[in-house]
């Protein structure tokens, strides 16, 4: 890949309105952990995180979001489950106990955008369904210690595969972390795989959103008729863990993280 981009380097008040939208979306994200149960429907996912938005004063990120000509996406929140990699479309699935459940939700307020997401167990699992949850959130903090200023970008992608592929899983490579503040997708493109030491010197002030994609078996995608939900080719689990961090002078601040959360 190249790095052509400029990657912004935020001043202290930008970074004050990161923590805040950072705030919103962990303490959302917590609360929404506490209704996903068996027999909730996919849906419920997205009308509780409309309410709280609402009730905040804040704004999906998500809502109407339409890159690349894709259709803009309908829900506050991507609802992922079992071989569902992203951006799954809250509708009238029920979960089941035994599924993984993926939440990813955005939101911005004050110009500025917070992101994150989590897999869950719903109910008792599988082994291999609890090892694979494990294993990619590992990889995201993984991924999270090489965010101190003197290491390069792709540090971060090579410390996710290296975990990952230790485990005996594979990394998917169509998706990847991005740079976050004003908008939600920003540069640079953030790989979950790669070489290390390898472009750009990471700077205090410089914000990502750092997002391993984890699969139990291929690494390859295949999309759904919705042109938004991504699942494994073979039908495999997949595990996705995201958080917001900040790089400061001191190391890696994560900006989606309250007391209980992931």
């Amino acid at each position: 890949m190249t790095y052509g981009e400029q990657i912004p380097v935020r001043t202290r008040r930008e970074i004050e309105q990161m923590r805040e939208a950072g705030r919103h979306v962990a303490e959302i994200l917590l609360e929404l952990r506490e209704i996903a149960k068996p027999g909730v429907k996919t849906i419920d996912f997205h009308r509780a995180a409309e309410k709280k938005i609402e009730q905040r004063g804040i704004a999906s990120s998500f809502v109407g979001y339409g890159p690349g000509g894709l259709p803009p996406y309908p829900a506050t929140i991507c609802v992922s489950v079992n071989d569902e990699i992203v951006h799954g479309i809250p509708g009238s699935r029920v979960l089941a106990k035994g599924d993984i459940l993926s939440l990813d939700f955005g939101i911005h307020t004050g110009g500025f955008h917070g992101d994150s997401a989590f897999t869950m167990p719903i109910g008792e699992v599988s082994e291999q369904a609890a090892d694979l949850i494990v294993v990619t959130k590992e990889c995201l903090y993984l991924g999270i210690e090489q965010m101190v200023p003197g290491k390069r970008l792709s540090d971060i992608g090579h410390a996710i595969e290296k975990r990952a592929t230790g485990a005996g899983y594979s990394v998917v490579r169509q998706f990847v972390g991005h740079g976050i503040g004003r908008k939600m997708h920003e540069p640079p493109q953030i790989p979950n795989y790669g070489r290390p030491g390898r472009g750009p010197r990471l700077l205090p002030g410089m914000v990502f959103a750092i997002e391993p994609m984890v699969n139990v078996g291929t690494e390859k995608v295949r999309m759904l008729d919705d042109e938004w939900t991504a699942v494994t080719a073979d039908g495999e689990l997949s595990g996705h863990f995201e958080h917001t961090v900040l790089i400061t002078e001191n190391g890696p601040e994560v900006l989606t993280r309250v007391e209980g959360s992931h």
